[in-house]
Parts: C-alpha cells; structure tokens; sequence
C-alpha cells in the first residue's frame, strides 16, 4: 500500500481528477494549500518592504494498494503537466497500516 500526496495547480484539479477516474481511482483527499516552490512565490512591497509571497496550491491525498500507484502518478502527471515551472510534485510514501472505521477492516480492503 502507498500514499500519494501530490502537490497540483488549483486550475488543473478538474484534469487530474478525471484522469483518476479514467484509472479507476475515485478516493482521494483534496485540501486548498499555501507554497512555493523553484519559481519562489511572488514578491510583492508593503509599506517599503519588500515581501515574499506563497502560492495557491492544491494538495491530493491517495491512498492506493499496489497496483493502482504507477496509473495514479501517470493519471496526476498527465492531467497537471503544463510544462511551465509549478507543475507540482508527486510524492509517493509507504502506508503501513489503514483501517475502516465503520467496519474496522485493515490493509489494502479498506482502502476501497
């Protein structure tokens, strides 16, 4: 079992959501997010001083067994990609355990 959080322009969200569908993947987790990353925020002068601003970003969050992680990265990277700088990241962790907490199932069940 992995866990895929991928970091993703806010206007892509729709793209890659139905990418993840086309995959069969329909659990996820969608969070509105602040960062910067390589293109550095927006700079931007308060009262004389110069400041350094976040981004708008959009956080998904999947948990998937073993066999849906290569199609989840491809579905996120196919409906992100714009080639401009602040695509985003995909970054892919092990998930030891899950548990269902309607029916108390463990492991790649109660993922769905």
């Amino acid at each position: 079992m992995k866990y895929i959080v991928a970091i993703i322009q806010p206007h892509k969200l729709d793209e890659v959501r139905r990418e993840l569908e086309n995959v069969e993947v329909n659990l996820l987790t969608v969070s509105n997010v602040l960062g910067r990353g390589r293109q550095k925020g927006y700079t931007e002068v308060y009262r004389g001083i110069q400041e350094i601003g976040l981004l708008k970003k959009t956080k998904l969050e999947i948990a998937v067994n073993e066999d849906f992680v290569e199609p989840t990265i491809n579905a996120i990277t196919k409906g992100a990609h714009t080639g401009n700088p602040g695509d985003g990241k995909i970054f892919v962790l092990d998930l030891n355990d899950v548990v269902r907490i309607g029916t108390s199932e463990r492991g790649g069940v109660a993922i769905g």
